[in-house]
């Protein structure tokens, strides 16, 4: 039952801008604390951003400090990550999670910073 769709991503020149869309379904969104995690080729998946249910709290990596953006609208069960400013660093597949007990993961949508 429990569904997340990321969207939203695709080809972006450095310093271009990007923004993610998770549409969830299945659960009591506004219930949960929602993740982007990105994985890179060769690499561990990581980390991005957090946002709590009421968007009361938000947490970011280090890399990604300053120039994204997590928010969440509860009425449209979506969440959000905006990408600025973005750097070849940046490539990879985002996926989106829920908190809980048990973690749900979306498909991801790749993401390709390049000139």
């Amino acid at each position: 039952q429990v569904q997340l769709v990321e969207s939203g991503g695709g080809l972006v020149q450095p310093g271009g801008s990007l923004r993610l869309s998770c549409a969830a379904s299945g659960f009591t969104f506004s219930a949960y604390t929602m993740y982007w995690y990105r994985q890179a080729p060769g690499k561990e998946r990581e980390l991005v951003a957090a946002i709590s249910p009421a968007s009361v709290n938000t947490n970011y990596a280090n890399s990604v400090k300053g120039r994204f953006t997590i928010s969440r609208d509860n009425a449209k069960y979506t969440v959000y990550l905006q990408m600025n400013s973005l750097k070849p660093e940046d490539t990879a597949v985002y996926y989106c999670k829920r908190g809980g007990q048990y973690d749900y993961w979306g498909q991801g949508t790749q993401v390709t910073v390049s000139s």
